[in-house]
């Protein structure tokens, strides 16, 4: 009976760059959650399919809080990838693990619901007819400048569009379509909000990171052909598709 050895084959490892969100807790924990699920109420889909780091910079907190804190977040649909700026005696071997050396960009600060006037009483009532249609205040946002490196452009109402580019190290991030009149060197993310027909627009791809709807393509996914075209950008399915614009 012969023996054959055969050459174990190696485990090839490849290092990739994702993009995630940072939430920053404040004491008291229970009004930064209140806060939070008013965001998600006013934002549905906000966290969906989004990976999310918890940074603990700022908050001093025991395990046990963490781990309450963890459990109150997974009710709400938020999941937690990672934990950063933790002490090494909070976290455990069942906890999300620590993260280091996060590349930050700037912050986004969600405005607070506006408080709603009490209606002032009609002198007569209106006459009968169709209700008007109300449009949504700021429905779409148009930037008259190109994004530098280093800013961020958050609009989570409708769709954006820079009369410009958008630099290397910066990036746009839409609750609708994204449409830049020059060239795309940054990251755009569109359809945040859950909205899965939204598009992305650009005269000149060299895009560090394209998303729809939290399904994303880093630079070294695009094809090489397109790179520096003009090309729209959409979802189908679970594939992010590009095509160049005739």
């Amino acid at each position: 009976m012969n023996t054959v050895l055969t050459q174990p084959r190696p485990i090839r490892l490849k290092g990739r760059s994702f993009l995630a969100l940072a939430l920053s807790p404040e004491l008291p924990v229970d009004d930064w959650l209140a806060r939070l699920d008013d965001l998600a109420a006013r934002s549905a889909g906000f966290f969906l399919r989004k990976p999310i780091v918890l940074d603990l910079a700022n908050l001093d907190i025991g395990q046990a809080e963490l781990r309450d804190l963890l459990a109150k977040l997974a009710a709400r649909n938020v999941r937690i990838m990672g934990i950063e700026g933790a002490r090494a005696s909070l976290l455990a071997p069942d906890l999300p693990p620590a993260l280091t050396d996060g590349k930050g960009t700037s912050d986004i600060e969600i405005p607070p619901a506006e408080e709603t006037a009490a209606p002032v009483p009609a002198a007569s009532p209106a006459p009968a007819g169709p209700a008007p249609v109300q449009a949504r205040a700021h429905a779409s946002l148009v930037l008259n400048q190109p994004v530098r490196s280093g800013q961020s452009l958050y609009h989570a109402d409708g769709d954006v569009t820079v009369i410009g580019s958008v630099a290397s190290g910066s990036e746009v991030v839409a609750g609708g379509s994204i449409h830049v009149y020059g060239a795309l060197r940054g990251r755009a993310m569109a359809g945040t909000m859950g909205n899965a027909t939204a598009r992305i627009f650009c005269r000149k791809l060299e895009a560090e990171l394209i998303a729809i709807d939290g399904f994303y393509k880093t630079a070294e996914d695009l094809e090489p052909g397109l790179r520096g075209k003009a090309v729209q950008i959409w979802l189908e399915g679970e594939t992010i598709k590009v095509a160049a614009l005739s």
